[in-house]
């Protein structure tokens, strides 16, 4: 099923062989979810007042311009602060009705943050098949019928969540009762727990960090799709790095040339993707979701792609420097 929908004419698909309805973005509730995140300008893009109710705010005028503008995926997690809450909350108030949306979340990391900026641990991973119990229940009792996919939080091989029947036994639960069922990863090995997840045919989705600058989950995730998986793309401005803030001459300048923000152009090249179900946007405010529905309009083509292949990086350089940026 595709049809045009919102100001900037998104298209409609369903996500891999789910029947989870989606468009080119979505949107990820994790820089606005508590006050602390690893993206370069927060300062400059959430100021001082990182109250719950002004991060509330905030979450609420978001989640509205993306309403507005057709947006039909929403991404959070138990660890993103209080991400669900301020989720449940605006579903509430604007009587969105379940299905309207497809909202996922994740479980596997606990928030510990405490609300503050400068606290040691901002939160703790545990994907044993006590938590997912605990926590699918968290989520539940928040987002209720909402919810449509669950999701291990950064799974990867070395972890031994693959080998972890009960915790694959409480996910084939959750799926026979109707709940879409997938993986997020992270890391330079990204793509051997892409590939571990399609080979035990439980998964209906990935979610995976691909960019300009770390494209080696490219193949994994294009064989993810070819098996049937809904691929969602997350960190595609790699917090920041690839935004007017920080983004290298070449992505600037094509940004300049096509009339749209660096952001744009870095989003694009995830839809270009032939694997791509959806990208998620970061955005902290309304104006950053615009700057990034821009990149729908992009028309990507081969100059693009040779001009900007030189951006990528070594994926253990990548995830070091991602490793080494600050909490703000």
């Amino acid at each position: 099923m595709e049809e045009p929908t919102g100001r900037h004419g998104l298209k409609v698909t369903t996500l891999g062989r789910t029947d989870l309805e989606v468009t080119p973005v979505g949107l990820g509730l994790a820089a606005i979810g508590r006050p602390a995140y690893i993206t370069l300008g927060r300062d400059d893009d959430l100021g001082e007042d990182r109250d719950v109710a002004a991060m509330r705010d905030r979450t609420w005028a978001v989640l509205d311009a993306a309403r507005e503008a057709g947006v039909r995926h929403v991404d959070a997690a138990r660890s993103y602060g209080r991400a669900e809450e301020f989720l449940a909350g605006w579903l509430a108030a604007r009587g969105v009705a379940p299905g309207e949306l497809t909202v996922s979340s994740k479980w596997g990391y606990e928030y510990v943050g405490g609300w503050r900026l400068d606290a040691e641990r901002h939160e703790v991973k545990d994907l044993s098949a006590e938590r997912l119990r605990r926590q699918f229940g968290e989520t539940r009792a928040l987002l209720g019928d909402h919810l449509s996919l669950y999701q291990i939080h950064s799974a990867t091989v070395e972890s031994g969540v693959f080998d972890d029947e009960e915790v694959l036994d409480g996910l084939r639960a959750l799926r026979a009762e109707g709940v879409a069922v997938g993986l997020s990863t992270t890391g330079p090995r990204q793509a051997d727990a892409v590939d571990r997840a399609v080979a035990t045919g439980l998964f209906d989705t990935v979610q995976s960090t691909w960019n300009l600058l770390e494209r080696s989950a490219g193949d994994a995730l294009a064989r993810a799709h070819a098996a049937g998986l809904g691929v969602i793309v997350k960190e595609g401005v790699a917090n920041g790095r690839l935004t007017a803030r920080a983004a290298p001459g070449p992505l600037a300048a094509a940004a300049r040339e096509r009339g749209v923000t660096p952001d744009a152009v870095a989003l694009a090249a995830v839809l270009a993707r032939p694997w791509a179900g959806v990208v998620l946007s970061g955005a902290a405010s309304a104006g950053q979701l615009r700057d990034n529905l821009a990149a729908v309009d992009v028309a990507w083509d081969d100059d693009l792609e040779e001009r900007l292949a030189g951006l990528t990086e070594d994926p253990g350089a990548y995830w070091d420097r991602r490793a080494a940026l600050a909490w703000s």
